[in-house]
């Protein structure tokens, strides 16, 4: 019989594969650097202040980032940046900025950090609680901006560990 804590994990991650997620790259500025990720576990949770959740790798060097720069900028995908997507998902990624040199982009005025150009919506946030959670950090975040917003574009989703609309 195998480890049912490990037979628990594998159904939990099949589970929750199954829940249709939009797809944010998160940016931020450490000193002479600029870093990145994907990430699909971000929500809204509040209008009043407008707030954010953005979840990490706790054991990422981004995580620990996060965690001394408390400004950074969520840009919300759309179906044509998929591979934007995997280039700020794949292990041992370079700088964001190598990562963007060949997309528009711009720094946040009020986070310094990196923007794609052609997303649906960029977001600056400023961190005001962070949680930890097995894992992952949660960092919970005051929208400063709404960078732009592309209204006639479609959003990135990703469900059972695919995007949709791949080809």
């Amino acid at each position: 019989m195998g480890d049912p804590l490990n037979e628990v994990t594998t159904d939990f991650v099949d589970a929750v594969a199954g829940f249709a997620t939009g797809v944010v790259v998160l940016t931020v500025r450490d000193g002479r650097d600029d870093l990145g990720t994907t990430v699909t576990s971000f929500m809204s949770v509040s209008l009043e202040p407008p707030m954010v959740l953005a979840g990490v790798a706790s054991s990422s060097y981004l995580a620990e980032v996060l965690r001394r720069q408390s400004r950074w900028a969520a840009t919300v995908l759309s179906t044509g940046q998929r591979a934007l997507a995997g280039r700020f998902a794949a292990e041992g990624r370079p700088s964001a900025r190598l990562l963007l040199a060949s997309e528009p982009h711009h720094r946040g005025d009020l986070s310094g950090a990196l923007i794609p150009d052609t997303g649906l919506a960029a977001l600056e946030c400023e961190t005001r609680q962070t949680i930890d959670a097995g894992d992952h950090t949660l960092f919970v975040a005051e929208v400063l901006s709404a960078d732009y917003i592309a209204r006639r574009e479609k959003p990135l989703i990703r469900v059972n560990r695919r995007y949709l609309g791949d080809n």
